[in-house]
């Protein structure tokens, strides 16, 4: 049997024991070797950093929007490799999305936030969320660098299949109605809800600049601020993700035409290959998203860390992150193998529009909340026996003019809009000169039989019918009307009245004006706002003065033409007195 190495066996010669002690002695050291290297190559630093870093990390904390966060990770995951210090302590910069609007709502409370918005560093897709936080809340700490990390302009976009040929640059009026509706006329112009996006906000602010050098007064910018407004509230998407599924899956006849960025629209064809987007460019100057480098701190530890990852950020190496994600640098620079000219791209940068100031952009936020808001309106006909007369050149009465003009000014008002109509004349209803023919509803609730209320509106416009031998008892209309909107006054609603006549106020023995203006005057309260708009048309109206003292007394407007057929138009006018305070 052989011998056993055990608790008994035999010990072994010195010689042997000093062979084993060096076998040993070379093993351990082998294996120590293989600790440290492997610890090194883990990172951790058993005995001092090479570049001198030491001691904790100084976290630096980013916020950058979504769009252009994968570029800043990759800046930064370079940047960490790098081992850059401040103070001997190294900088390990961390990079989270964060919606924009998010943030500064977060900043100001002044709209809905999801949390998560404090950061060291803050990176918007656009300087008007910087601009409006400073403005809203004065104590706030914001520090704009000057530095733009990207820029990327807003174009239009529309389905391949469907873009336009002409090679021309269009304009804004190609593109979006400034007059009233047109029968049968299709809305295929959409935009991202200006007040949580940048891109709905200087799609805004680009239609304010062509309207205002199209429009000779603002009576008239006002009319046609209006009628643009209208069309685009029809179509808001939230947010872009509703936006790009609404693009790629409308399914409509008119497939829509939207604003959006150029790196969004790199993105959506990235995500949409089967049905891909054709940019073009206006004709006009361009608003670019120009995503400001922001430092939220005071603290002199982080401001230098933040110091050094800006100047990473403006790193030739990092501009090839940028732009490789369907951006331009700050200077223009464009990768034309990402914004290929197939998808229509172009190489050289369009032309610029200056920032808006905060007064700008506080404006047009007020107006699009003021024509976002739903409308509550009682609309009164006149059926006086004059309404019979015939429009020349139209083959069509007064009334049948005002009731397509009407029904053609319903398509103006949104679903939860609430309107109602009367008739009035003199001694139509049981001694009463004004008489319900639909009561103020919602124009999508349905009757009994299933009817939209909007289409009970319509047919009760086409079916009315003027009284011959009626004349207008103008004053005795208005203040009931008054009175009944009053008393049934939505706060959360612009409350309207609103009346068509083609004719003064004619009733021997009724109201005069002066009685009428008094007990306007007990009714009112600024608090409760109810305007009288009065559309006056027809060679009987001979003066339009009493018209327009009950429109002051009400804070409403008077407006008179010969021609029943510009009815529509006058309705853009009416509208336009929301945006005009």
């Amino acid at each position: 049997m052989g011998r056993h190495r055990g608790r008994y066996a035999e010990e072994p010669s010195r010689r042997s024991r000093s062979k084993r002690r060096r076998g040993g002695a070379f093993a351990a050291l082998a294996a120590a070797l293989v600790i440290v290297v492997g610890l090194a190559a883990a990172g951790v630093y058993m005995f001092g950093r090479s570049d001198g870093c030491g001691g904790s990390d100084i976290l630096l904390d980013v916020a950058a929007a979504p769009e252009i966060a994968p570029a800043v990770d990759d800046i930064a995951r370079d940047f960490n490799l790098a081992d850059t210090s401040v103070d001997g302590r190294c900088v390990r910069v961390e990079v989270r999305q964060v919606d924009s609007a998010n943030v500064a709502f977060g900043i100001t409370g002044a709209g809905a936030t999801m949390g998560d918005t404090d950061s060291h560093v803050w990176i918007p897709d656009s300087s008007m969320w910087a601009s409006m936080v400073k403005h809203q809340s004065g104590d706030a700490i914001i520090t704009d660098t000057g530095t733009s990390v990207a820029r990327t302009p807003l174009v239009l976009t529309e389905l391949a299949e469907f873009a336009s040929e002409s090679g021309e640059a269009p304009t804004w009026t190609d593109i979006l109605p400034t007059g009233a509706p047109e029968d049968g006329a299709e809305n295929s112009m959409r935009v991202v809800d200006p007040t949580r996006s940048s891109t709905g906000l200087g799609t805004l602010y680009l239609l304010n600049n062509a309207l205002e050098e199209a429009s000779p007064d603002g009576e008239t910018y006002n009319a046609y601020m209006t009628a643009a407004l209208q069309t685009l509230h029809r179509s808001t998407s939230a947010d872009e993700e509703a936006a790009f599924l609404a693009l790629s899956g409308s399914g409509a006849e008119t497939p829509p035409i939207m604003v959006m960025s150029e790196q969004a629209a790199w993105r959506y064809n990235t995500a949409h290959s089967d049905t891909p987007v054709e940019v073009s460019y206006l004709e006009s100057n361009t608003y670019y998203l120009d995503y400001p480098y922001i430092v939220r701190s005071e603290d002199s530890e982080i401001t230098r860390a933040a110091e050094e990852f800006r100047n990473a950020v403006r790193s030739e190496p990092a501009q090839e992150h940028i732009l490789a994600e369907g951006f331009r640098g700050p200077e223009g620079q464009v990768d034309t193998s990402v914004l290929s000219a197939e998808a229509g791209f172009r190489e050289s940068a369009p032309a610029e529009l200056a920032a808006p100031s905060e007064g700008v952009v506080t404006e047009l936020t007020r107006t699009w909340n003021q024509m976002k808001m739903d409308s509550r309106v009682l609309a009164i006909v006149d059926v006086s026996g004059s309404m019979l007369a015939e429009v020349p050149g139209s083959g069509m009465t007064r009334m049948q003019v005002t009731a397509a003009a009407a029904t053609q000014g319903l398509e103006m008002f949104t679903p939860s809009s609430e309107l109602g109509l009367w008739k009035f004349s003199t001694d139509v209803n049981d001694g009463l000169h004004y008489q319900e023919v639909a009561p103020v509803r919602e124009l999508q609730a349905t009757g009994d039989d299933g009817t939209e209320h909007r289409q009970v509106m319509s047919q009760a416009l086409s079916s009315m019918q003027p009284l011959p031998q009626g004349d207008t008892a103008l004053y005795e209309t208005y203040l009931a009307a008054y009175q009944e909107m009053s008393r049934t006054y939505q706060p959360d609603h612009n409350n309207v009245i609103l009346m068509m006549t083609d004719g003064d106020n004619d009733n021997p023995g009724g109201m005069e004006l002066d009685e009428l203006l008094t007990q306007i005057e007990e009714l009112a309260s600024p608090s409760r706002p109810i305007p009288i708009i009065t559309i006056a048309f027809g060679p009987d109206v001979q003066n339009l003065e009493p018209l327009q003292e009950i429109a002051a007394a009400t804070g409403g407007a008077a407006y008179m033409t010969e021609d029943p057929m510009e009815i529509g138009d006058i309705f853009i006018k009416a509208f336009s007195l929301r945006i005009a305070d």
